[in-house]
């Protein structure tokens, strides 16, 4: 295993942390700086939409930057962006601090992963893919969790310096174990930006964002599910919480094995199987046990398909990798935003939170049918291939 790799993860719990962390702080938030807990929220959403909008700013400013040199400056940036959130004196600057934040996530992870990739062999690029990513679901785990006791301990900006320090790590473990030689192609701005006339890119991404969207429609509102619905004290729904997490890890390293076996349809049955565990929690969440066991279950397919979604546009984008990968991670963020939109409109609609999983379900069959249709005019292009060049 190269330690590059390890490097790799280490900056993506930070990261992971740091987007998520503010999601438990947010009463504390509201209340120090005199705003209200929706205005609060809003972090979260601009956040999202600053890894969207500045995924494809940040990956063209840095397309010819050596590899090693743009990971290195994109940890500089969340580390600034982190010491910012932590000494905000108003909502103004911390709002600012998130977006600046966010520009550098997207393409981190989507340079990463192209880099991870290229650190292994062939047969082993899902799973390189995979551990990097796993740094991404410790966070929800352990990083999460322990952040949000720390602010509620310390004060809601103590997490922020923590991953700022966190940051400061992986940023020397990158400067150490991430090779300065990594192969890259030399591009051009309308070079990288052909890539999104392939329609394989574009179904790609599609797929990427609606699959999250299923995720985010029904996550968003999994608190008051299971405390009003499956009967969960708060605590028990911290534990929940964390079995849901130990789902995602253990499904990105799933992911990554099936996806280096056959990518394609490991990543058609992991969209299926989430369609029918969405319409199982239907049922199962009325009970707190099985609520938990389906919650489980429901996170480890969840992230499962975040490795072969990542390795298919890295694939299908071979004149820009890096692009097209971190458009990707700005995809599954516009896909968080655009689902916990869908859930809240659902509710206000006057959809249960018992049928909200249906919400999902539809998310998640569209975006089987996108990677579906995909794979289909794969196939189709691969037939007609031999018969055309005779």
């Amino acid at each position: 295993m190269p330690l590059a790799l390890i490097a790799l993860a280490i900056a993506a719990f930070g990261v992971g942390t740091s987007e998520f962390v503010i999601m438990g702080l947010l009463p504390d938030v509201a209340q120090n700086l005199g705003v209200s807990i929706p205005s609060a929220g809003m972090l979260v959403t601009g956040y999202a939409l600053g890894v969207t909008i500045g995924a494809p700013i940040v990956a063209m400013a840095t397309a010819n930057v050596a590899r090693k040199r743009a990971l290195m400056g994109l940890i500089t940036l969340f580390i600034f962006g982190n010491a910012l959130c932590a000494i905000a004196p108003n909502y103004t600057i911390l709002m600012l601090a998130r977006i600046v934040t966010a520009f550098g996530h997207g393409a981190f992870f989507g340079i990463g992963s192209v880099v991870a990739a290229s650190l292994v062999a062939p047969n082993k690029r899902a799973q390189a893919v995979a551990l990097m990513f796993t740094g991404l679901t410790l966070a929800n785990v352990l990083g999460v969790p322990l952040g949000t006791a720390l602010g509620q301990y310390a004060g809601w900006r103590a997490p922020f310096w923590v991953v700022s320090v966190i940051a400061l790590l992986a940023a020397a473990a990158v400067a150490f174990w991430v090779p300065s030689n990594i192969e890259m192609q030399r591009t051009s701005l309308k070079r990288e930006f052909r890539v999104l006339r392939d329609p394989q890119v574009l179904m790609v991404l599609g797929g990427s964002a609606l699959a999250s969207a299923s995720l985010f429609s029904v996550f968003t509102y999994i608190t008051p599910i299971l405390e009003d619905i499956a009967g969960l004290t708060p605590h028990a729904v911290t534990l929940a919480l964390l079995t849901f997490g130990l789902g995602l890890t253990a499904g990105s390293t799933l992911g990554g094995r099936l996806a280096d076996w056959r990518l394609m349809p490991s990543l058609l049955a992991f969209l299926g199987a989430l369609a029918v565990v969405l319409v199982v929690f239907t049922v199962t969440m009325h009970e707190p046990l099985s609520a938990v066991v389906t919650l489980l279950v429901w996170g480890m397919f969840g992230f499962a398909i975040v490795p072969p979604l990542q390795l298919r546009v890295v694939d299908k984008a071979n004149d820009a990798p890096n692009l097209a990968a971190t458009l990707n991670q700005g995809a599954f963020n516009l896909g968080n935003a655009t689902g916990a939109w869908l859930g809240g409109a659902a509710i206000t609609a006057g959809v249960s939170l018992t049928s909200l999983p249906w919400v999902g379900v539809v998310c998640v069959l569209l975006s089987l049918g996108v990677m579906g249709t995909s794979a289909w005019m794969e196939r189709r292009g691969t037939a007609v291939a031999p018969s055309s060049a005779s």
